[in-house]
């Protein structure tokens, strides 16, 4: 019987197998077999992570959180939770490899996944040209022109964010008006460097080492034209990856974990969330390891409840 199971290899899980294990829990994190590190494992220069003046690789980043977590003796799992059951007193895990894992507490931190528009090379120019993270990212296209693919409230904030460093800031929307809300359309369509083009969708994407421009097609005539771009943001959405937690964990309307207030407490006892599959608005690295550490301390003061046999207590 294991003290805590972390399900996700981001900030968030990271951070919250370095705090329990060094309050002696012995964490174990299942990291996945083909998704370890979360979508930083996409992004090439960080610079907004706290403690990196130089800035760091998203990659590094994560072997760095990996590493200290196992400095002090985090069990690493390179295996997908396919099945939870997380009702009872023993929480259980089981892993693709058909194992599993029980323990007294789990922490879910699996993350989110930025919707894609599918097309070849997408992921491959992911980190060089094409990105999904104006905050992230947005300060390398100072003076360049760049596009930003989407039609609500992301995209109209992402687009207005991005003119303070673009010359040019270009939305591309397949319908003839956007679903974002009055105040955001207003602010973003009142901006100099913004231009909209309507009825349009990103069919080709150009560029071989990084993104040189796209083909766009007219979603009411099917007429094609090529734009240069030196970057392209894609601001259509994200998703909780919240698939193994349907009907045994609140939600909220967003679709992320239901939480107690600032805690990491969800509607089971010693089921704890952190990181973007609570957060449906700020989604940054650091603020998911904040929350990550959030979902640590809520473990440790819950098992150490049930140590000290008070029930109603770790329960709360």
């Amino acid at each position: 019987m294991r003290d805590v199971i972390i399900i996700g290899s981001g900030p968030a899980a990271w951070t919250a197998a370095i705090y329990t294990a060094r309050a002696s829990l012995n964490p174990v994190v299942v990291a996945s077999q083909v998704e370890v590190g979360g979508e930083l494992m996409n992004t090439t220069d960080v610079e907004n992570f706290p403690g990196f003046p130089e800035g760091i690789m998203g990659p590094d980043l994560m072997a760095k959180m990996q590493q200290q977590a196992e400095r002090f003796g985090t069990e690493v799992l390179y295996d997908d939770a396919t099945e939870l059951d997380l009702a009872g007193a023993v929480k259980k895990v089981t892993l693709g490899s058909g194992d599993v894992l029980e323990a007294r507490s789990v922490i879910y931190a699996t993350g989110s996944a930025y919707r894609k528009l599918g097309l070849p090379r997408e992921d491959e120019l992911s980190g060089h040209g094409i990105s999904w993270c104006a905050t992230c990212d947005g300060f390398f296209f100072r003076d360049k022109e760049i596009a930003v693919v989407g039609g609500g409230d992301s995209a109209m904030e992402e687009a207005t964010f991005l003119t303070k460093f673009a010359s040019k800031v270009y939305i591309v929307h397949r319908r003839d008006e956007f679903r974002a809300s009055k105040i955001m359309q207003k602010r973003a369509l009142a901006n100099e460097k913004i231009e909209v083009i309507w009825n349009s969708e990103v069919a080709e994407i150009q560029g071989q080492s990084g993104l040189t421009g796209v083909v766009l097609a007219d979603t009411v005539t099917g007429e094609k034209r090529e734009l240069a771009l030196d970057g392209m943001f894609i601001a259509i959405g994200n998703d909780p990856r919240t698939h193994l937690v349907h009907d045994k964990l609140d939600l909220t309307i967003d679709g992320t974990i239901a939480v107690d207030g600032r805690s990491s407490r969800t509607s089971l006892p010693g089921v704890f969330a952190a990181g973007d599959v609570i957060d449906p608005t700020y989604r940054q690295a650091v603020t998911a390891a904040g929350t990550g550490t959030v979902a640590a301390l809520d473990a440790e003061h819950f098992l150490a409840a049930l140590d000290d046999n008070e029930p109603a207590l770790a329960a709360v």
